[in-house]
């Protein structure tokens, strides 16, 4: 079997956010067949570590759930499998069951982590239950997020800050508009100072963060005659690394100004943390030369930012395009998978 086939058999079974039942037994009696191991499953999280006397322990981790899709559309086409969680992140999880299985002896010790939930509230996540639950398997040395990189080596992580604005207005009857205030007509000049948002750049130990900022859900409206008083947009903000939570809600309550009046909320909904890079780290360094490419700056947040928290050095590193993430035509391909499994060999060998 090639790694596309072990792929498809992942891909092939729906892991939906919060329906990770069955690929978790999938992976978890795949795991337990390597007597070498040492598996422990906690809710739908699958832990497996090797337990020799090696100084150094890497963990090594992966998310097994997907957004949502119709998973009996997995189909392999010539050296391309196609299908939700194709690319993000399932090939990475088949090359590390894959890895994990062998028994190919390394320099390191390494714990392989399959979690659930990543998809949705960090609060939810499994990595997250794994910590509260467990904290002691999640000890180690440095840390592979195995998000898809397409083989490159992706440092820290971008912070997401997640807020919602309501505006007030005054209720009227459409045909006498001018004895009310349209909380929606306020509204689309707001959204139009969010559209006219210039991406701010910032370059932090040799890689580079663009910052972005997105309306996301809006609501509004009473009746068809009447004049709304009430308008509601969600922002999502990706902040960079050099940026706190606090820095960026106020960097944010500074940009709508004067949008936002008396009578107007403005509510933090949501923050999970940004993660600066960690490349001055010796092994992750090595991992960035063995790649042969130059590293990048996480555009997205992942669960990077939850092992600089354990205070554990982090990157992502894994196969397929971050830019086909959650795509209606998610792929992986033959050459991403052998390429991303060549360098990580290497690397823990």
């Amino acid at each position: 079997m090639s790694r596309l086939d072990d792929t498809y058999a992942l891909v092939s079974l729906s892991s939906v956010s919060r329906h990770e039942e069955a690929i978790a037994s999938f992976v978890e009696a795949q795991l337990r067949a390597a007597e070498f191991l040492e598996v422990e499953r906690i809710g739908d999280n699958v832990v497996a570590r090797t337990r020799g006397r090696r100084a150094t322990r890497v963990i090594v981790a992966g998310h097994l759930d997907t957004v949502p899709g119709d998973a009996s559309e997995a189909e392999i086409v010539g050296e391309e499998l196609r299908g939700v969680g194709a690319c993000d992140m399932k090939g990475s999880v088949a090359v590390m069951v894959a890895l994990a299985v062998d028994p190919t002896p390394r320099s390191v010790e390494v714990t392989w982590i399959f979690y659930a939930r990543e998809e949705i509230s960090r609060s939810e996540s499994g990595l997250v239950e794994i910590a509260e639950l467990r904290p002691e398997l999640l000890q180690g040395d440095v840390a592979i997020l195995c998000e898809p990189t397409d083989g490159v080596v992706e440092a820290g992580c971008q912070g997401t800050l997640r807020v919602s604005v309501t505006l007030s207005g005054r209720r009227a009857h459409t045909a006498r508009p001018y004895t009310g205030l349209n909380a929606i007509h306020r509204l689309g000049r707001l959204l139009d100072r969010v559209a006219a948002y210039e991406s701010r750049s910032v370059d932090i130990d040799g890689v580079n963060f663009r910052e972005q900022l997105q309306a996301v859900a809006v609501e509004g409206g009473v009746a068809a005659n009447v004049v709304p008083d009430r308008a509601m947009v969600t922002l999502n903000h990706r902040v960079a690394p050099d940026r706190t939570r606090d820095e960026a809600v106020a960097w944010l309550r500074d940009y709508l100004g004067d949008l936002i009046g008396e009578g107007d909320a403005f509510t933090v909904l949501d923050w999970a943390p940004n993660a600066l890079p960690s490349l001055s780290d010796k092994r992750l360094a090595d991992l960035v030369r063995r790649t042969g490419r130059a590293p990048l700056g996480k555009a997205g947040w992942t669960d990077v930012a939850t092992f600089q928290e354990l205070g554990i050095p982090a990157t992502n590193f894994g196969a397929g395009d971050p830019l086909l993430a959650h795509r209606s035509d998610e792929f992986v391909t033959l050459a991403q998978l052998e390429s991303f499994e060549h360098v990580f060999r290497e690397w823990l060998a």
